[in-house]
């Protein structure tokens, strides 16, 4: 038996406390540095979503002993570098995973062929393949820079590259293989994006050098570096927080707190965004873990009003635009929502679906190619219909988002595929179930 759609119906106050799954990009970084480290890697908090899983496989595939010890709590005992795999590398859908798995891998004197879901066979890596060949790395794949593809390493020479749009995953896999590219490797970021590597490449022992320039960074890593084991606790993904305080801030009467939420400054636009719109959120309990700053994130009913999204603010949300998008539907007024043309993408185009889903809803909707207007339902007579079943593409965002606006909507919304909530969320439907939503599933043989 297995669940073939979600529906979620208008609920009341969501009220409850809850602690966000970890954090998914530190989580394949952790996975990653460990195994490329020397001795042990100790993780706590772990997201224990498909995608990391993957990321996991892989890592043992590599020749790094790779071990569950319980909920979250891994350990990774890494031999220094990467050995040749014995099989393909399967990602599943892990976007993240396999690009800087082949900036890992590109650094080492051997061959390996990389394959995923029809999702992310779909989905191109000309991106992360045009650096790391200038330094030296070849491959052969289908049309397009899709996978599968077999991608040889080792040799590598340094380089100075400059990201033509902001990207954390080509950033990353560039400086992935310049620890063992000679000379290292440079990367200047016209935006600053997240920097969870460079955090973790400290953490690992690793030099880092990272110096502001105007909006962006330039980071340089040196070669013929030796990470260390470690211990790394990781923190609740804002991306994953984003849908239990969304879902507070639309469903009248809700109050909502997750705690132990990653606060980095390079992973917050939403909060940034949701208060510009009038949002009644709180964020208490700041602290340190692991060179992170993490708090608790408390959201209230609110009245939004509809803004115009800062465009550089993009790097710092580009995963949490779909769940704006339904904050917006349920706001006063207009929300501009421009430069993410990097939503189309992404495990789907985001942009196209969100269009779609939200526009079957009866939210009034302006597409272009890098940008999104959501038409926000006025308060008194006008409300968000709702009545949709929602095709999702196998995208985990759009289905969450869609179920989030089912909550507050006149009537029932309905999304295919929900399987795929488990490759970043594994427990939502409990977890808002638990908070009061009315998510329920429809089952066939």
């Amino acid at each position: 038996m297995t669940a073939a759609t979600l529906t979620a119906r208008r609920s009341g106050p969501l009220r409850g406390v809850v602690r966000a799954p970890g954090d998914k990009s530190i989580s394949h970084r952790a996975l990653i540095l460990g195994a490329l480290a020397e001795g042990v890697t100790e993780i706590e908090g772990l997201l224990e979503g498909d995608d990391v899983k993957r990321t996991a496989a892989a890592m043992a595939a590599f020749g790094a002993d790779v071990t569950r010890l319980g909920e979250g709590a891994w350990r990774v005992e890494g031999r220094g570098g990467f050995a040749e795999p014995a099989d393909v590398i399967d990602c599943g859908n892990a976007g993240t995973g396999v690009r800087l798995i082949m900036g890992a891998a590109a650094g080492f004197d051997l061959s390996v062929t990389f394959t995923g879901d029809a999702s992310l066979r779909g989905r191109p890596m000309n991106r992360v393949l045009k650096p790391l060949g200038e330094m030296g790395a070849s491959w052969i794949c289908r049309a397009g820079g899709r996978l599968p593809l077999t991608l040889r390493g080792g040799n590598l020479r340094r380089i100075a590259y400059r990201l033509p749009e902001p990207s954390a995953q080509v950033k990353s896999a560039v400086l992935l293989a310049g620890l063992h590219a000679e000379g290292g490797a440079e990367v200047v970021e016209p935006e600053a994006t997240r920097d969870h590597t460079e955090r973790m490449l400290r953490g690992f022992g690793a030099r880092v050098d990272v110096s502001e320039e105007g909006a962006g960074r330039r980071i340089v890593v040196p070669g013929g570096q030796r990470l260390r084991g470690t211990r790394i606790h990781v923190p609740g993904d804002p991306s994953s927080a984003a849908f239990p305080l969304v879902a507070a801030l639309v469903t009248p009467g809700s109050e909502v707190t997750v705690q132990g939420m990653l606060l980095n400054a390079t992973r917050i636009g939403l909060l940034d965004t949701l208060g510009d719109m009038g949002a009644d959120l709180s964020v208490t309990n700041i602290r340190d873990e692991g060179g992170e700053s993490v708090g608790d994130v408390t959201a209230r009913y609110s009245e939004l009003s509809g803004v115009d999204v800062p465009p550089e603010r993009a790097p710092s949300m580009i995963d949490e635009y779909p769940i704006l998008a339904v904050a917006a539907a349920f706001a006063e007024g207009k929300t501009v929502m421009r430069g993410i043309g990097e939503m189309r993408v992404k495990e789907s185009d985001r942009i196209a679906l969100m269009a779609t889903g939200l526009a079957a809803c009866g939210v009034g909707i302006e597409e272009e190619a890098e940008a999104l207007t959501v038409v926000g339902a006025k308060r008194g007579n006008h409300r968000v219909e709702g009545g949709a079943r929602v095709v999702t593409h196998g995208d985990h965002r759009i289905a969450m988002s869609h179920l989030i606006l089912g909550l507050s909507a006149e009537t029932p919304v309905t999304v295919d595929e929900p399987g795929m909530i488990a490759t970043s969320f594994p427990g939502f439907v409990d977890l808002m179930r638990g908070l009061g939503a009315g998510i329920g599933e429809a089952v066939e043989a």
